[in-house]
């Protein structure tokens, strides 16, 4: 037990810190917009990372650089797609429509007897959310096009991460899989936001949000996966929508109604139940937004 505590220890830092850096992001939105704020990001953590683990040092082959290119669009898109929701709904609402993607991903490499049950509280988590009956609360249609979207972007983000990361040095694979969507997404950031605002007055906390929601928590999951199985990463992965919620809560105000609580609850489920069908280990840790 004392030699999983760290590794534990490591994962529920970096998925706070992933949430933290989300709330302190969305403060960034009316200044400068949700695009520019996330290409920002991405390009401050890119540069943090590519210091960090120094790619050029671990030479890959080329099928692994066209992997890496299409992780890092995935990678890119999925943080663009979830800013623009966490834009217009609150952060636990968009962490756990986000959990979809990976969460399909998991069902469709799954063949486990109980997938039905993870499959029908998944769905169950959606209709409750979506606004188009009367239990549902009134969320933004848009802004829950985008979580999903951040899905559909996280999934692909996972098959091709997991595709790059084979008999690749991991950390090198990361930082160059963030360079990219960098580049991909400062061209659409600052296409969509006005950059009349932008100074580099807002560069400082730009950085920090890069550092609280890519740089720490990505270096934290990667030493922790070297110790424990993806199992017991996806087991503790599920609690991050609770953990957002509660971010959510504490630092923007944002309080959920029962039923979205009640959504958020069967999405936690049904991402628990598929982390514990888990048999193989991964090749390449699974950080959200």
């Amino acid at each position: 037990m004392g030699a999983l505590f760290f590794p534990i220890l490591m994962i529920l830092i970096a998925m706070f810190s992933i949430q933290f850096g989300a709330s302190i992001a969305k403060s960034l939105f009316p200044l400068i917009g949700a695009g520019a704020t996330s290409g920002l990001r991405l390009f401050f953590a890119s540069l943090i990372l590519l210091v960090i683990w120094r790619p050029w040092k671990s030479p890959l082959n080329k099928r692994a650089r066209w992997s890496i290119l299409i992780y890092g669009i995935s990678l890119g898109l999925m943080n663009l797609f979830f800013y623009l929701a966490l834009e217009r709904i609150p952060l636990g609402i968009v962490v756990a429509l986000e959990f979809t993607g990976p969460l399909g991903v998991a069902l469709l490499q799954s063949k486990n007897r109980f997938d039905f049950l993870w499959a029908f509280l998944a769905a169950l988590g959606l209709y409750l959310i979506l606004p188009f009956h009367s239990l549902s609360p009134n969320l933004d249609l848009l802004g829950i096009l985008w979580a999903l979207g951040a899905g559909v972007f996280w999934g692909l983000y996972i098959i091709f991460g997991q595709k790059a990361g084979q008999n690749e040095n991991l950390g090198a694979v990361t930082s160059l899989g963030m360079l990219v969507a960098a580049l991909v997404v400062l061209p659409f950031a600052f296409f969509l936001n006005s950059t009349q605002s932008l100074s580099v007055r807002i560069f400082p906390l730009a950085i920090l949000v890069a550092i609280l929601s890519s740089a720490l928590p990505y270096s934290l999951e990667m030493i922790a996966l070297k110790k424990i199985h993806s199992k017991t990463f996806g087991i503790l992965m599920s609690l991050e929508p609770a953990i957002a919620t509660l971010m959510g809560y504490w630092n923007l105000n944002e309080s959920l109604t029962l039923t979205q609580l009640t959504a958020l609850t069967c999405i936690v489920l049904a991402s628990l139940g598929a982390a514990l069908n888990i048999h193989q280990k991964d090749n390449i840790h699974e950080p959200s937004n």
